[in-house]
Protein backbone atom coordinates (compact mmCIF):
# COMPACT_ATOMS: atom_id res chain seq x y z
CA UNK A 1 0.00 0.00 0.00
CA UNK A 2 1.39 3.40 -0.87
CA UNK A 3 0.89 6.69 0.93
CA UNK A 4 1.17 10.33 -0.02
CA UNK A 5 3.81 12.62 1.42
CA UNK A 6 3.58 16.40 1.20
CA UNK A 7 6.63 18.58 1.73
CA UNK A 8 5.93 22.23 2.32
CA UNK A 9 8.16 25.29 2.04
CA UNK A 10 10.60 23.86 -0.50
CA UNK A 11 12.65 26.74 -1.90
CA UNK A 12 11.97 27.47 -5.55
CA UNK A 13 15.63 27.01 -6.42
CA UNK A 14 15.57 23.49 -4.93
CA UNK A 15 12.35 22.63 -6.77
CA UNK A 16 13.85 23.78 -10.09
CA UNK A 17 17.02 21.75 -9.52
CA UNK A 18 15.02 18.63 -8.70
CA UNK A 19 12.85 19.14 -11.77
CA UNK A 20 15.94 19.53 -13.94
CA UNK A 21 17.50 16.35 -12.54
CA UNK A 22 14.28 14.42 -13.10
CA UNK A 23 14.02 15.69 -16.67
CA UNK A 24 17.64 14.76 -17.34
CA UNK A 25 16.75 11.18 -16.43
CA UNK A 26 13.55 11.26 -18.46
CA UNK A 27 11.41 10.91 -15.34
CA UNK A 28 8.63 12.89 -13.76
CA UNK A 29 9.61 14.69 -10.58
CA UNK A 30 7.28 12.40 -8.64
CA UNK A 31 9.01 9.31 -9.99
CA UNK A 32 12.47 10.83 -9.46
CA UNK A 33 11.69 11.72 -5.84
CA UNK A 34 10.03 8.36 -5.11
CA UNK A 35 13.14 6.54 -6.32
CA UNK A 36 15.38 8.87 -4.29
CA UNK A 37 13.29 8.29 -1.15
CA UNK A 38 13.35 4.52 -1.65
CA UNK A 39 17.14 4.64 -2.02
CA UNK A 40 17.45 6.81 1.09
CA UNK A 41 15.24 4.47 3.12
CA UNK A 42 17.32 1.39 2.22
CA UNK A 43 20.61 2.92 3.36
CA UNK A 44 21.62 2.56 6.98
CA UNK A 45 21.94 5.71 9.04
CA UNK A 46 25.49 6.89 9.74
CA UNK A 47 25.15 5.64 13.32
CA UNK A 48 23.90 2.20 12.24
CA UNK A 49 26.69 1.93 9.65
CA UNK A 50 29.34 2.84 12.23
CA UNK A 51 27.99 0.24 14.68
CA UNK A 52 28.06 -2.38 11.91
CA UNK A 53 31.69 -1.53 11.12
CA UNK A 54 32.60 -1.73 14.80
CA UNK A 55 30.91 -5.15 15.14
CA UNK A 56 32.79 -6.46 12.09
CA UNK A 57 36.06 -5.09 13.41
CA UNK A 58 35.55 -6.80 16.78
CA UNK A 59 34.52 -10.05 15.09
CA UNK A 60 37.61 -10.12 12.87
CA UNK A 61 39.94 -9.78 15.85
CA UNK A 62 42.52 -7.96 13.74
CA UNK A 63 44.20 -4.69 14.49
CA UNK A 64 46.11 -2.43 12.15
CA UNK A 65 48.47 0.12 13.62
CA UNK A 66 47.73 3.75 12.79
CA UNK A 67 51.32 4.14 11.55
CA UNK A 68 50.82 1.39 8.97
CA UNK A 69 47.60 2.99 7.75
CA UNK A 70 49.23 6.40 7.41
CA UNK A 71 52.29 4.96 5.67
CA UNK A 72 50.08 3.11 3.18
CA UNK A 73 48.07 6.25 2.57
CA UNK A 74 51.20 8.29 2.00
CA UNK A 75 52.65 5.66 -0.36
CA UNK A 76 49.49 5.88 -2.50
CA UNK A 77 49.97 9.62 -2.83
CA UNK A 78 53.43 9.33 -4.36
Amino acid sequence: MSVQITIRDVPEKVRHELAARAAAQGRSMQEYLRIALERLATRPTADAWLKQVQRRKRASGTKVAAELILNSRDADRR
